[in-house]
């Protein structure tokens, strides 16, 4: 694989993160929304606070593919 190919799938990468990131700062705002509520819909909460932590797995995983650690 070239640098420019390697450089093109990093930035890919970084693309489908920020999306990620975006669609979890959505999913919290809609969880503090529900909360706000008188009497939330608790399996909704429920369903959320999932697909929230979830995304988050998926959020962490792709951040180690964009930068690996390195023992030094």
């Amino acid at each position: 694989m070239n640098s420019s190919s390697k450089m093109d799938q990093v930035e890919v990468l970084r693309v489908e993160l920020a999306v990620m990131k975006q669609e979890h700062r959505d999913l919290d705002t809609a969880i503090t929304a529900l909360n706000e509520r008188g009497a939330p819909d608790m399996l909704t909460l429920k369903r959320l606070k999932r697909q929230k932590l979830l995304l988050k797995d998926k959020i962490v995983r792709l951040e180690d593919r964009i930068l690996p650690d390195i023992i030094a």
